[in-house]
């Protein structure tokens, strides 16, 4: 079981929480509830009927937290990467794991402390399982694709995030659904 920090509770953050979680992992999600989310309709989000933003935070989070995602309302002011992650709360609690995974929406201050490349358009630059250059650090979301910021667009980046640690903890690919009940 790998330990997983997640700083950023918007759909990204609580999309991986949810995965990861669901996989067996120890999943601790740091967010304060200050998402952009909170000020938009979602109108667009594959199967689910338009929706105020609060009430999809509100239901995501719930299912992060039934799914086993430990959330925090802490704020990280630090975090580090070099054998292991860690982050510092601000009250100055530092916690270790085996991955990071950051969702910081478009100011990524913490990304840039651990000096990860940015682009031209200041999209801080992740492969296409969004892995940083910092092995173990993820970078999802609107820091990753600062110009398409979409809450289905974020969630499905903290979902391949996860699906890659998922992949990368058992080493092979590992599928996360569910199936209809025989109905007998």
């Amino acid at each position: 079981m790998a330990r997983i920090l997640i700083v950023g509770d918007g759909p990204g953050g609580l999309s991986a929480a949810v995965f990861l979680a669901r996989g067996g992992h120890e999943v601790t999600l740091f967010g304060q509830d200050k998402t952009a989310v909170n000020y938009a309709r979602l109108n667009n989000y594959l199967g689910v009927l338009p929706i105020d933003g609060p009430e999809f935070q509100a239901i995501a989070r719930s299912q992060a937290s039934t799914a086993g995602a430990v959330l925090r309302p802490e704020l990280i002011t630090e975090v580090s990467a070099t054998d292991r992650v860690s982050v510092t709360t601000e009250a100055g609690e530092k916690l270790d794991a085996d991955y990071l995974i950051l969702s910081e929406g478009k100011n990524p201050l913490l990304a840039r402390s651990l000096a990860l490349s940015e682009s031209g358009t200041k999209a801080i630059e992740v492969d296409r399982d969004y892995r940083s250059s910092q092995d173990r650090v993820y970078v999802i979301g609107r820091s990753a694709r600062p110009t398409r910021s979409q809450a289905i667009i974020s969630a499905g980046a903290g979902a391949t995030a996860a699906s890659d640690i998922l992949a990368r903890e058992e080493g092979k690919d590992v599928q996360d659904w569910d199936s209809i009940p025989d109905a007998d």
